[in-house]
């Protein structure tokens, strides 16, 4: 009797610290979202990211937060011998936090890890091949980039190619567990409209990557629908006329999803 006694006293305390730590870390954690955005982050933010300068007041806090929030939660690792600084950790999370303005969404949960190369790295296949890679993104919660890429699609925010939007979008695609090309959209309702313009767009790349011809969109979208729907979003934010010119329909369930109209930025 004894012995029972003691295994609750001590299943108790265990819940009790339980407790007290996860306390301790959300209080830690929301000091730390509270505390001010520092200068030397807004400055690389103002010197790498060309549209935040056109956001709105509001927009802009966003992307502060978001920001935040990203270096406080997400590990970063450098790969390859690359020496990690915060240049390279606010320029990926600034770019990062674009894709989740306006939406009231968490920030990216299922990742955990931002793995960083100096640039194109060497990876495996399933196949056990090597293949020269830019970036990936793990449903296993990672994200792997290559900064110089990184960095320039940050710099050039017109050329219709980003890194990290591209593998970001991977991610937001990802969170119903499955890479498909359709994230979790606001309502059931909203699925039917998205399903039959993406997938219309989709084999209307294929046609045009066949027959050789050019797009606003990069033809890679062409191999998967995953693909598309991760450069289609690198259009949307980078080349945002001219696909809502080409693709108006595309342009709208993007906007609709996105909750942003980087018309306006540009």
């Amino acid at each position: 009797m004894e012995l029972l006694h003691l295994s609750a006293l001590l299943a108790a305390c265990l819940l009790l610290l339980t407790a007290g730590v996860m306390l301790y870390r959300r209080r830690r954690r929301s000091r730390a979202l509270a505390a001010a955005f520092p200068d030397a982050w807004l400055a690389i933010i103002r010197q790498n990211l060309p549209p935040y300068s056109k956001l709105s007041p509001e927009v802009q806090q966003q992307v502060r937060g978001y920001t935040q929030e990203f270096l406080y939660d997400k590990n970063f690792e450098g790969c390859g011998g690359l020496t990690l600084n915060d240049e390279i950790r606010v320029t990926i999370a600034a770019q990062a936090s674009l894709l989740l303005l306006n939406r009231k969404v968490r920030c990216y949960p299922n990742l955990y890890s931002v793995l960083v190369y100096p640039s194109a790295y060497v990876a495996k296949t399933e196949t056990d091949q090597e293949s020269v890679r830019l970036g990936e993104s793990w449903r296993t919660g990672a994200v792997v980039l290559a900064w110089d890429s990184a960095r320039h699609g940050a710099a050039n925010f017109a050329d219709g190619r980003n890194l990290v939007i591209h593998e970001f979008a991977h991610q937001l695609d990802q969170e119903d567990g499955a890479s498909d090309g359709t994230p979790i959209l606001a309502g059931r309702s909203s699925y039917t409209a998205w399903a039959r313009v993406l997938s219309r767009e989709y084999e209307r790349l294929r046609r045009r990557v066949a027959k050789g011809k050019p797009s606003v969109i990069d033809a890679y979208g062409a191999s998967h629908p995953a693909e598309f729907f991760a450069v289609a979003s690198e259009a949307f934010f980078e080349k945002p006329r001219q696909l809502g010119s080409k693709h108006p329909e595309l342009y709208a369930e993007l906007r609709k999803f996105y909750q942003v109209d980087p018309q306006t930025w540009v």
